[in-house]
C-alpha cells in the first residue's frame, strides 16, 4: 500500500479522532469552525514565534509537518500536554505516512511553553495501532450522520460547542 493509493487523512482528523468523534465527522464533512477559534489562532502564533529560524511548514497531500531537523526528524509544536494522546498519534500518523512513501524518520513533539520535548518512533506495534485507527476513522467518516456527542471537560471551549449542545 502506498500513501497515494490509500485514503489520506489530515493531522487534524487524526487529532480529532482522539478528542471527539463527532467533531471529527463534522470537520471531515466540510463543517469547519476553526476559523472562528481564538485557540487555533494562538496555536498558529505559537508555531511561528517559538522556532522562527526552523519553522517552515511542509505540506504533503493534506498532512502539515511544522518543521524538519537533522535529516528526517519531524517536529510538531503544541501548546500544552492536555490532549497528549492526540498529539502522539498525529505525529505517529505522519511517521506512518512517510514510511509508506519510503521515508523513515523519527518524530519530536515540542511544547515550547512548557520547555519540554517528547521523542517518538514508529514501532511495529504503533504502526499496527495506527492502521486500526485509520480503519476506524474511515468507518466514522462513512456514516450518514455523526456519532452522538460525549460530554467532555473541554466541550465549552470547543468551536463546535453550539452545534453539539445548543
Amino acid at each position: 500500500m502506498t500513501a497515494s493509493t490509500s485514503m489520506v487523512f489530515t493531522g487534524t482528523q487524526i487529532n480529532y479522532y482522539f478528542i471527539c468523534k463527532k467533531k471529527l465527522w463534522l470537520f471531515s464533512h466540510d463543517l469547519q469552525m476553526e476559523h472562528s477559534s481564538d485557540k487555533v489562532l494562538l496555536g498558529k502564533l505559537l508555531h511561528e514565534t517559538s522556532y522562527p529560524r526552523k519553522f517552515r511548514e511542509i505540506e504533503l497531500e493534506g498532512i502539515k509537518i511544522d518543521f524538519l531537523e537533522k535529516g528526517c526528524e519531524i517536529h510538531e509544536v503544541k501548546k500544552s500536554r492536555r490532549i497528549e494522546k492526540a498529539h502522539i498519534y498525529q505525529l505517529l500518523y505522519y511517521l506512518y505516512y512517510l514510511k509508506k512513501l519510503g521515508v523513515s524518520g523519527k518524530g519530536v513533539i515540542n511544547y515550547p511553553l512548557l520547555r519540554k520535548k517528547m521523542s517518538l518512533e514508529l514501532t511495529e506495534e504503533k504502526e499496527k495501532e495506527t492502521e486500526e485507527i485509520l480503519k476506524d476513522i474511515k468507518h466514522i467518516l462513512s456514516l450518514e450522520k455523526p456519532l452522538d456527542v460525549e460530554k467532555k471537560t473541554y466541550c465549552k471551549k470547543c468551536s463546535y460547542y453550539e452545534l453539539c449542545w445548543c
